[in-house]
């Protein structure tokens, strides 16, 4: 499993390629943004009809970032489900998958946009959860330190061996992070959107995904990172 290791208000945390954030000193594997169940929901809404595959490939990945880092504690960090609604059409056998992972485990789900309110899985339900030096929320607050969100789906883009390469990414400054969309079927946004700019401070840094995870300085407007 590679991996960047990153020293984020006092905690030593991996970045792993596959864009869960390992904690060992917690035993804790985080993750953002499952958005299990899109297929479904966006079939239930009359959109393009998806291979209804991604809920399965995406707790195949989560099973095996588990087992890599032995975790004891997992926070999904909100938009676990693509809507309330998702959660509820959860095939039986998706439904024991998550329960099988869940086994031996404290499970913490973090009450996201897309799914509001607690649904009928193992674990606990928080809006957020402080532990230590981090606290861990769905959406970036302002006036913050130790912060761990999702939501934006950041992705960032380099130049390396010129060619342009763009993948998820964690993007982080010395007083927040914001992960990568974990989920199969989800999107992203740049970090050189005004969004994200202006959320982060200078000197910001984007890891970006893939196996081979790589850091740069944050994607600016205009221009892009060398590697």
């Amino acid at each position: 499993m590679n991996y960047h290791d990153i020293s984020f208000s006092g905690a030593a945390l991996k970045a792993l390629g596959s864009g869960a954030l390992w904690w060992p000193d917690q035993a804790l594997l985080c993750v953002s943004d499952l958005h299990l169940g899109k297929s479904e929901r966006v079939a239930r809404r009359g959109g393009q009809s998806l291979p209804p595959y991604e809920t399965r490939d995406t707790l195949t990945r989560l099973g095996e970032d588990l087992a890599f880092a032995n975790a004891r504690q997992v926070v999904c960090l909100g938009d676990s489900f693509d809507d309330l609604a998702a959660a509820d059409a959860m095939p039986d056998d998706e439904r024991l998958w998550i329960t099988r992972l869940q086994a031996g485990r404290r499970w913490i789900w973090i009450e996201g946009n897309h799914d509001p309110g607690p649904v009928e899985f193992g674990g606990t339900h928080l809006q957020d959860l402080t532990l230590g030096p981090l606290t861990f929320r769905h959406i970036a607050q302002t006036g913050t330190h130790g912060e761990i969100s999702g939501h934006y789906h950041p992705k960032a883009s380099v130049q390396t061996r010129g060619r342009r390469v763009t993948r998820p990414a964690f993007l982080f400054d010395d007083r927040r992070m914001i992960m990568p969309a974990y989920g199969t079927y989800t999107g992203g946004l740049h970090a050189r959107d005004a969004a994200l700019a202006d959320l982060m401070q200078p000197g910001t840094f984007a890891v970006l995904t893939g196996p081979q995870p790589l850091r740069v300085p944050m994607p600016m407007p205009g221009r892009e990172p060398t590697a």
